[in-house]
C-alpha cells in the first residue's frame, strides 16, 4: 500500500469517524456537539483504539472488550454525561458509521472494511 492509500485510508477513517461521533453526541446531548471536538474525539479514539489493540487485542473477547471500553472512555472524557452517555454516544457513532460505510461501498467510493469507528 502507498503513502497515498494510506493517506486517503487516513482522511475517510477520520471524516467518518467524525461524522458518526458528531451524529451521537448531537443526538444523545443536543449540546457540546461541534465538528472540532468530534474530530479530535474521532482522532484520539482511533489512537487509544490502535494502542490498546497492539497490547490486548490477541486476547480473545477480553482484548477487544478492553478496546471498546478505551474507546469509550474517550468519549467519556470528551463529553459530559459520565459512562452511560459515552456508551450511547458510542452506539449511535458506530450505527452511523456503518450505515455510513455501507453506503460509500454501495456506491464504489470504498471497500466495506474501511475504518472510522471501532470494528466497522
Amino acid at each position: 500500500m502507498s503513502a497515498i492509500d494510506s493517506a486517503i485510508i487516513f482522511g475517510l477513517s477520520l471524516v467518518v469517524g467524525t461524522v458518526a461521533i458528531l451524529a451521537g453526541a448531537r443526538f444523545v446531548l443536543d449540546r457540546d456537539a461541534r465538528i472540532p471536538n468530534a474530530a479530535f474525539t474521532a482522532l484520539v479514539g482511533a489512537a487509544v483504539w490502535a494502542i490498546t489493540s497492539y497490547f490486548v487485542g490477541w486476547i480473545p473477547l477480553l482484548g477487544a472488550l478492553l478496546m471498546l471500553v478505551a474507546w469509550v472512555a474517550v468519549i467519556n472524557w470528551r463529553y459530559p454525561g459520565g459512562w452511560g452517555t459515552a456508551a450511547a454516544i458510542g452506539v449511535i457513532a458506530w450505527v452511523v458509521a456503518v450505515a455510513l460505510l455501507y453506503a460509500a461501498s454501495t456506491l464504489g467510493l470504498v471497500t466495506p472494511d474501511a475504518l472510522g469507528v471501532p470494528g466497522v
